[in-house]
């Protein structure tokens, strides 16, 4: 440790959780640190939820089921809404969703027992709509791989965000999906400025490996789009233009943003680490994400909250706009097949 930051990890504390009574706390009462925290060791958890599939019907995303293989992190991005959703589990949304990871470890075959049984409308599935599918732990645990497998065995669309080139090692499942137009896969791209990346998503892929695994899906016709999300206002805003830019050229084919906003513990999460890494900068960052937000580092309003309000969102959103005619024109995202689906696993005749 280096100037009191805990490096490799985003978040350099553990955050009170509202829902414990207790909490172990290395401050005293003037704010001055007792001793600063050690780089926390990795631990997992093995869960068997009593269901896989998530619905939401969020007015910003629409009806939406997603399944996610793993809770918590090992990617540590600060800003990452899904820190909150730790709480839940009875941990920190700090230092404990970085290292404290849930394993759904029968994830697979609770999809496969879901897919044999479902009669409803075809709705793609998304991996993952909280925390990363392809954070290190899949390595060991190889749960989004096997779960791909049972999308392709059932001919079910799934859609695949991530910020880690591991994606690489399932082409032989991806390249068929696509083939039968079932699936789309978006690269989250925050900054291609490596001395920020390090620091705010300290164990993700680089952005040149993200590159480079956006156009491998291109050259093997895996329809591929790229989210600048979020855009940090005063750190990271300026990069859309390059950031689109260079994700067209390596053969995206849709683009889309978001607007940072902290929600819940991860406010001070984030204060606390722009203020520790980037002191002379952080004044600036903070004023500019409220000035996005009506004035607060966090909006809960429906359809306003993801891109931000006031003279400096509509910039940002002007700039993103412009940049994506420039260098997108006209391109799209394939839609997904939803009538190969082989309900109860078979080929349907009628």
């Amino acid at each position: 440790m280096e100037s009191g930051i805990v490096k490799g990890r985003g978040s350099q504390y553990n955050a009170k959780n509202p829902f414990s009574r207790q909490h172990l706390s290395t401050e005293v009462e003037d704010g001055l640190d007792v001793h600063q925290l050690p780089k926390p060791t990795i631990r997992f958890f093995l869960e068997r939820p009593k269901q896989i599939v998530s619905k939401s019907e969020s007015p910003d995303l629409g009806i939406m089921h997603s399944i996610n293989p793993y809770q918590g992190c090992e990617h540590g991005c600060v800003y990452c809404y899904a820190r909150n959703s730790h709480n839940y589990w009875g941990f920190s949304s700090g230092l404990d969703f970085e290292s404290r990871i849930i394993v759904k470890k029968d994830a697979p075959q609770m999809l496969e027992q879901y897919l044999s049984k479902y009669q409803g409308e075809v709705t793609p599935i998304v991996l993952s709509g909280n925390t990363d599918c392809y954070q290190p732990a899949e390595r060991k645990y190889r749960l989004t791989r096997n779960l791909l497998k049972v999308f392709y065995k059932y001919r079910y669309p799934v859609s695949l965000i991530s910020k880690n080139s591991l994606m690489l090692r399932d082409l032989d499942i991806l390249v068929p999906l696509a083939r039968e137009q079932l699936v789309q896969v978006f690269v989250s791209i925050t900054t291609l400025d490596e001395s920020i990346r390090s620091k705010m998503e300290p164990r993700t892929a680089t952005a040149a490996k993200r590159l480079k695994l956006i156009g491998e899906l291109s050259q093997h016709d895996i329809p591929v789009g790229v989210m600048n999300a979020p855009i940090i206002p005063g750190l990271t805003d300026h990069e859309t233009p390059a950031i689109l830019k260079q994700t067209a050229a390596m053969g995206a084919l849709s683009a889309g943003y978001t607007i940072i906003r902290l929600n819940g513990t991860i406010a001070g999460i984030f204060e606390d680490w722009v203020k520790k890494t980037f002191p002379e900068r952080a004044d600036k960052v903070l004023g500019q994400i409220a000035q996005c937000h009506e004035g607060q580092l966090n909006d809960s309003e429906w359809h306003r909250r993801q891109k931000g309000s006031g003279n400096l969102a509509e910039i940002i959103s002007q700039v993103f706009n412009t940049s994506f005619k420039k260098y997108f024109g006209k391109r799209k995202m394939p839609v997904q097949n939803k009538g190969k689906f082989r309900r109860k696993g078979n080929y349907q005749l009628f």
